[in-house]
This record gives structure tokens, sequence and C-alpha cells, in this order.
């Protein structure tokens, strides 16, 4: 029976969402973070959407967001020429990492003690977490503005994209090992390190590159302009949207166009799956994040499955809430009144 995709709406921005981030799975689930023109980056439950909290503190947008693998630690780069780092539990403002120009792009090690950044004035610099008053390094090479920055190969290789440009610098020599030219602007560029795949997409198309050597693996041709693109962590699938407002689903292995689905009202700037495989999140200019099943009407988060009487209709997954009186909230309204939390956001369907 043919199933219809219901995405689950998450609002409380009010500018275009820019970038997203997963945590990896902790014993309290995973976690998402948003990055947004609105200065104020969203904390969320990442299997239902549910808001947890806004890290309030930057002056100008937010253009780059991350969570470190046990979502305790959040790291955020705006255009107010800082980079900052959070408290993801209790959303405490640890530390601000002065810039000279806008940063773009935040990343931290696998162990959470080093971050590294990148943005308009062309530098990478990797911070010690531990000695915020040291000088970070500091590697230079690129000749644009950078986008992206990773860690790679178990934090011993740095990946970076600026505006044509895909670099793969040695941490040990921070000194460049190789690079990648192409004739249009890199849009976005992800790390997969299971099979150390690099997902880059610029113009029309998604392109797939080993991490290690740089060198292609394949490459596929979407209908639009597209902006972010996301590899399963199973690689049978891949995700993609861009200008068109439309997200298209692809066979990894075949390259076959297996779904595409439209639910945003403004071009989709960010794609990203969810560390188990079971949603992608997209984040747009209509300043909505949404969330898509992987499986369509598979028993999942708030997705439950609900076949209709007439098998003639399309089976449509039903969104379930829990039950919360209004004077519960309240109560969790007074109680988080002086906190980092603002106003609730929704999640609907």
């Amino acid at each position: 029976m043919a199933m219809r995709q219901t995405p689950l709406t998450c609002s409380g921005h009010t500018r275009p969402v820019v970038d997203l981030a997963f945590s990896g799975i902790t014993p309290y689930g995973y976690f998402l973070i948003s990055a947004c023109k609105d200065g104020k980056p969203m904390l969320r439950q990442g299997d239902t959407g549910d808001w947890i909290g806004t890290f309030l503190g930057h002056k100008g947008a937010v253009w780059g967001a991350t969570l470190n693998k046990d979502a305790t630690k959040a790291a955020t780069a705006a255009a107010d020429f800082t980079a900052k780092v959070w408290d993801a539990v209790s959303g405490d403002e640890l530390m601000t990492l002065a810039h000279k120009h806008i940063v773009k792009t935040v990343d931290f090690t696998q162990d959470s003690n080093y971050l590294l950044t990148g943005g308009q004035d062309k530098l990478l610099r990797i911070y010690d977490l531990n000695k915020p008053e040291a000088e970070p390094k500091e590697i230079s090479g690129h000749t644009s503005g950078i986008k992206k920055a990773l860690w790679c190969s178990e934090d011993k290789q740095i990946l970076s994209a600026d505006d044509k440009t895909v670099r793969l610098w040695d941490h040990a020599t921070m000194t460049e090992v190789k690079s990648l030219t192409f004739n249009m602007s890199v849009s976005s560029m992800e790390y997969i390190p299971e099979g150390e795949i690099l997902v880059i997409t610029y113009g029309r198309s998604i392109a797939f590159h080993s991490a290690v050597s740089l060198d292609p693996i394949k490459s596929f041709e979407a209908p639009a302009t597209i902006n972010s693109a996301s590899l399963h962590p199973e690689k049978e699938f891949l995700v993609a949207g861009g200008e068109d407002f439309k997200l298209y689903k692809y066979d990894y292995n075949s390259g076959e166009e297996l779904e595409s689905y439209k639910g945003h009202f403004g071009p989709i700037h960010c794609v990203r799956f969810s560390p188990d495989g079971e949603l992608y999140a997209s984040g747009s200019e209509d300043g909505t994040l949404r969330l898509w099943q992987t499986v369509v009407g598979k028993t999942y988060g708030l997705w439950k499955c609900v076949l209709p009487e007439d098998s003639g209709e399309l089976a449509k997954p039903k969104i379930s809430f829990p039950e919360t009186t209004e004077e519960e909230l309240e109560e969790i309204a007074s109680e988080n009144s002086d906190s980092i939390y603002s106003s609730t956001p929704e999640v609907k369907a």
C-alpha cells in the first residue's frame, strides 16, 4: 500500500535556517541543533523535533552550528565575528572566541578538546578548549572565504571548502595535502567517517569523493540547483535539497531518483540524516526545520502508521503528541522563565 510522507514542522526561528547538525546517539537519545540568521540557535530532541532550548548571546546571524558526539557541548559560528562554545545541557555560554571577520563553520574533535573554525578571513583556526586564553593555531592557503571546515580521519586531517575549492590538510604538519577545484561554487560538504566518504554539492551536482585521497567515487545530477546533500549512515540512500523547494531521495548505488517531496515554502539550505538513519532534517529559507521519515509509514518518534478502512486511500502516518494539560504547561513555563528558554516553538505535522 502506498504511503504518504508527513513531515514534522519545527517552527520557532524567525529568519532562514542555514545550517543544522545532529549529535551522536546518547543514553538520552540524539539531539539536533539549528543555525539561523535570527541569531538564536536552537536545540531540539532529534527524533521528535521537540524544542529544548535557545542559545542566547550572539549579536548577528548564526551561520554554523554543531554538537559534540555526546551532546554535552555545542558550538556556533556567527556574523558578529565570534564563535561561541556552549554547555548544551544547561545552555550556559562557556567561551567566546573572537575572530577578525564573519565566522561560517565550527567543528569539534572527537574528544571535544579542540574546535576548528573557518570564515570570511580565509583562515582555518584550531582552538584548544582546555586553554581558551591561548592563541589558536592558524592554517592559511584558501583564496576566498571558507564555507565549511571538518575534522576527518580520526582528527588527523582537516577538510575545508571555499568558493570553488576543497582542500585536504594534515593536522600534524598544518600543510595542504591535496585540493579539488570546481567550475561552480561549492554549496555544501559532508564527511562520512564510516568508509571515509566526502559528499560535495555544486550547481546541480552531488559528488562523492574519498576523504583520504580526494579521488572521485561517483556523482549524480539533480533536476535543480542543490544546496545540500546527505548520505544515509548505511549508504543505501542519499537526500538532497535546493532552490526548487523540493527534497530528493536517491538510491546511492544506482543513482535512481526514488522519491521527491515538496514541503518547504522557500529554498532548502541544509539537509542531514539522523545518526540512526530513521529520519532526515531539512532547514529552509522559510524559517522552519522539517523532519522526514526515511521509511515512510514506519512507527517512529511522533509518527504512528494508521491504515485507512478504505484500501483505495493512501495510508497516512498519524502524528501523535504526548498529552500535556494547561496546568503542566504553565508549570513548565514558570520553571524556565529565567533560563535560556524563550517562547516555546511548536512541532506540528
